[in-house]
C-alpha cells in the first residue's frame, strides 16, 4: 500500500542499542542509573499501577527492584556469587553472561530530544562516564515467575517499593485486558518486553545437547551451560552450539499471514468466525507462514485452506507484533470471486465465513458495541476457549455481530477497507 500504518503494539519507541547488548560494563552502568525503568511480569501478567483512570503498566527504579535482582554484578558474572568474569574468560559464549540469577531483559533507551544518537561501542571503553553522559531513560525487563517465590513473598516485595509506599495499588494483571489502557508509547514497551521474558522464560535447556541454559547480552541471547570456562569436562562430544550460529539461541518472531479477501467489485469482503470466537465475532482469516514459503504463498494457502476461496493479486498493507508470545501479523488484502462457494469444511477452523458489503460493515465500525470486546470475551478469542455467547450484559439494540477493535490489525484492516482508504478498482480480468 502507498501509505505506511503504524499499528498498536508497534513502533517501538526505543534505541535497542543492539550492539551494546554483549558489553557487560555498559549494561551494568546503564541499570544502575537512577532513571532507569522497569517492566515486571509475572508468568506473562504485567504488573500495573491503579488510579482513577484504570490500571496502567507500571514503571519501578533499580533501586525499587534491587531485592530480587541478585547480587552485582546483574551481568558478565564469574564462577561465584559476587565476582565479574576474568578477561580470559570473556568469550562469545560468556559476554554480558547473567548464569546465577534469572534472566533480565535490556530494552532500550528512550532518549530525550535525539540528543544522545548512535552510541558505538568504543565510546564504552569507560563505560561508567560513558553512561552519565546519555540524556534518556532505559528500560529493562524481568518476569518473576521464574524467582520461584510463593504469593506471599512477591505480595511482600510489591508493597517494600516506593511506589506502593506512595499509595499505588500494584498488582499482577491479566495483560490482553489492560491493552486498551496503553497508549502508543508504552505498547511499544509492553510488547518488546513481554515477548522477550517470554522467550527467556520458555527456554530452559539447550536444544543441541538438553544442557541448562543462561542468559547473556541483556537477555538476547541463550547459551548452553557446558560452554562456560568453569563447566565439568566430560567424554562427550561438545555441544554442537560451540561453533555456528544456530536460530535456537536467540529469540524468534513468529510470523503469521492476517488477510482479507476483497471481492471483484471492491465493494464486499470475505470475514470468518473461528470455532474458537465468543459470541457472534468475525475477523479477518489468518495463519502462520510455514517453511518453504513467501508471505504471499501463505495468503494464497491460508485462505484456501479456511474458506475455500481462490485470491489474486496480494497486496501488503501493514505488520503489527503480537506478543502471545511472540507472533509478527503480517496484514494483506487479496482479490477472490464473491459468486465461488465457500468452504469451510477443508481445515474445519472456521465455524462461518460470509461477504459482507461496505454499508454493512460501516454500520457495526460506527455501532457504539460492533468493537467492544470484554476482557473475558478478549481472553476467550485469543486462549482458544469456545464461547458460544458473550457474557457482557448486552444493550437493547445489540449489533448482528462484533469486529476487531483497531488495537488488533484485523480492526484497522476493516476499518481501512470500510472508510476507502484502501482504493480498490473493479477488477475486470478476474482471477489470473
Amino acid at each position: 500500500m502507498a501509505h505506511a500504518h503504524v499499528n498498536f503494539l508497534g513502533g517501538s519507541p526505543l534505541n535497542r542499542l543492539s550492539w551494546l547488548r554483549s558489553s557487560q560494563d555498559f549494561l551494568n552502568a546503564i541499570a544502575a542509573l537512577p532513571q532507569t525503568r522497569w517492566v515486571l511480569f509475572n508468568a506473562g501478567s504485567p504488573l500495573v499501577g491503579q488510579r482513577d483512570a484504570g490500571p496502567y503498566l507500571a514503571y519501578l527504579s533499580t533501586k525499587e527492584v534491587k531485592p530480587i535482582l541478585g547480587s552485582k554484578p546483574f551481568f558478565g558474572q564469574g564462577k561465584e556469587i559476587g565476582t565479574y568474569l576474568q578477561a580470559d574468560e570473556v568469550t562469545t559464549h560468556t559476554e554480558a553472561a547473567r548464569h546465577l540469577n534469572s534472566p533480565v531483559v535490556f530494552l532500550g533507551l528512550h532518549e530525550d530530544h535525539g540528543k544522545t544518537g548512535a552510541l558505538p561501542s568504543s565510546d564504552f571503553a569507560d563505560a561508567q562516564a560513558a553512561v552519565k553522559n546519555i540524556e534518556g531513560t532505559a528500560y529493562f525487563s524481568l518476569d518473576v515467575a521464574s524467582l520461584d517465590k510463593s504469593s506471599e513473598e512477591l505480595e511482600a516485595f510489591l508493597q517494600s517499593t516506593e511506589t506502593a509506599s506512595n499509595g499505588v495499588k500494584l498488582s499482577f494483571s491479566e495483560p490482553r485486558s489492560v491493552m486498551n489502557k496503553l497508549d502508543l508509547f508504552t505498547s511499544g514497551i509492553f510488547a518488546e518486553a513481554r515477548s522477550m521474558v517470554d522467550w527467556n522464560e520458555r527456554n530452559k535447556f539447550c536444544p543441541g545437547c538438553g544442557s541448562p541454559l543462561y542468559s547473556m547480552w541483556g537477555g538476547w541471547k541463550l547459551a548452553c551451560s557446558t560452554l562456560l570456562p568453569w563447566a565439568p569436562k566430560t567424554n562427550k562430544k561438545p555441544c554442537i552450539t560451540a561453533k555456528g550460529l544456530h536460530n535456537f539461541t536467540h529469540p524468534r518472531s513468529d510470523p503469521v499471514v492476517i488477510m482479507i479477501a476483497v471481492d471483484e467489485t471492491g465493494d464486499r469482503i470475505l470475514l470468518g468466525r473461528n470455532k474458537k470466537f465468543p459470541g457472534k465475532f468475525y475477523s479477518a482469516l489468518a495463519g502462520f507462514v510455514e517453511p518453504g514459503e513467501s508471505f504471499e504463498d501463505a495468503v494464497l494457502r491460508e485462505m484456501w485452506e479456511e474458506a475455500g476461496v481462490k485470491v489474486w493479486d496480494v497486496r501488503y498493507h501493514s505488520g503489527q507484533p503480537w506478543p502471545y508470545p511472540a507472533s509478527l501479523m503480517v496484514g494483506f488484502y487479496a482479490r477472490a470471486d464473491a459468486s465461488a462457494p465457500i468452504r469451510v469444511d477443508l481445515d474445519n477452523e472456521l465455524e462461518d465465513a460470509q461477504w459482507y458489503d461496505r454499508s454493512k460493515i460501516l454500520s457495526i465500525i460506527n455501532h457504539p458495541d460492533g468493537t467492544n470486546l470484554s476482557p473475558k470475551t478478549f481472553n476467550d478469542e485469543y486462549d482458544g476457549k469456545t464461547a458460544g455467547t458473550d457474557l457482557r450484559s448486552k444493550p437493547i439494540d445489540a449489533p448482528p455481530f462484533r469486529v476487531p477493535p483497531t488495537t488488533a490489525i484485523a480492526g484497522v484492516l476493516i476499518r481501512d477497507w470500510a472508510e476507502g482508504k484502501i482504493g480498490f478498482d473493479v477488477d475486470k480480468k478476474g482471477k489470473l
